[in-house]
């Protein structure tokens, strides 16, 4: 059951943000981990982390809405930092975009 998922909805345009470009780091190690796009729903295929792969620490996902706009747009990487505690624990971190502005919460 341990996995980290994420999903991002288009809210100027009503729909899923499909396409869009993630990049997820790991703080502690200053390392990127997993690069991943949204499909057509605006989630991703596969759990970002999953099983061994989730290790209690910080992390940030970078979701590139510039590139998903067009670059006409006043926000262009987006990035949400985020600890996970509880390594056998589901994190679902959903974004919401305009070009304007964000919002995120952790979900389930």
């Amino acid at each position: 059951m341990s996995r980290l998922t994420t999903h991002v909805l288009d809210t100027a345009q009503g729909r899923p943000a499909a396409g869009l470009n993630i990049e997820l780091w790991s703080i502690d190690h200053s390392k990127l981990l997993k690069t991943a796009r949204t499909n057509a729903d605006g989630r991703i295929d596969s759990p970002l982390l999953s099983g061994d792969e989730m290790v209690a620490g910080t992390y940030e996902l970078i979701f590139k809405v510039g590139d998903y706009f067009n670059d006409a747009t006043f926000l262009d990487n987006v990035p949400v930092r985020f600890k996970i505690s509880d390594p056998a624990a589901a994190y679902h971190v959903p974004l919401l975009v305009t070009p304007w502005s964000y919002t995120t919460y952790r979900g389930s």
